[in-house]
């Protein structure tokens, strides 16, 4: 949709500015940018889902290539899903919605490091995240976690993020 709004507002520069010829070549190629980088974020969001690998114990919660925490099995206290559309920047959780929505709820028994994008460590003890089939995600935590699964999961899958 942004991505849509962006192309409008292109094109309506290209007729505002058709005058001068300078401004409207400048103004075109920032268009330009902010679409190819819309359509980007969007495109990392979709190719870099949740992936989980019961082999190595671990579920890398990611968020486009703004976010990827590895959580060690063990240390997932508690998982459920949990639909949730508020969230308020809170010491030690990390909120991962998607379309200011988060799906499935991980409490930790010991805290986990995050890594922010521009390298800003913190400690979280509680990671909510958004998943296509959160029931299929929390089903297949809990079969890792109890040693029931054979082999690691796809990096794609029914519960993969958006």
């Amino acid at each position: 949709g942004f991505a849509f709004v962006c192309v409008i507002e292109s094109v309506m520069m290209s007729v505002l500015l058709r005058d001068w010829p300078a401004v409207h070549h400048a103004v075109l190629v920032l268009d330009v940018y902010t679409v190819l980088i819309v359509i980007g974020l969007h495109a990392a969001s979709v190719v870099r889902p949740h992936v989980l690998d019961a082999a190595a114990g671990t579920l890398r919660v990611r968020r486009a290539v703004h976010v990827d925490v590895s959580i060690p099995l063990e240390r997932i206290a508690s998982v459920r899903r949990e639909l949730r559309a508020t969230h308020e920047r809170t010491d030690g959780e990390l909120d991962l919605a998607v379309g200011s929505q988060t799906s499935v709820t991980l409490e930790l028994s010991e805290p986990v490091v995050h890594v922010a994008f521009f390298g800003r460590r913190r400690e979280v003890g509680v990671v909510r995240c958004h998943a296509d089939d959160p029931a299929a995600l929390v089903r297949a935590v809990d079969r890792a976690r109890e040693g029931r699964a054979g082999t690691p999961y796809p990096d794609r899958g029914p519960w993969s993020s958006m």
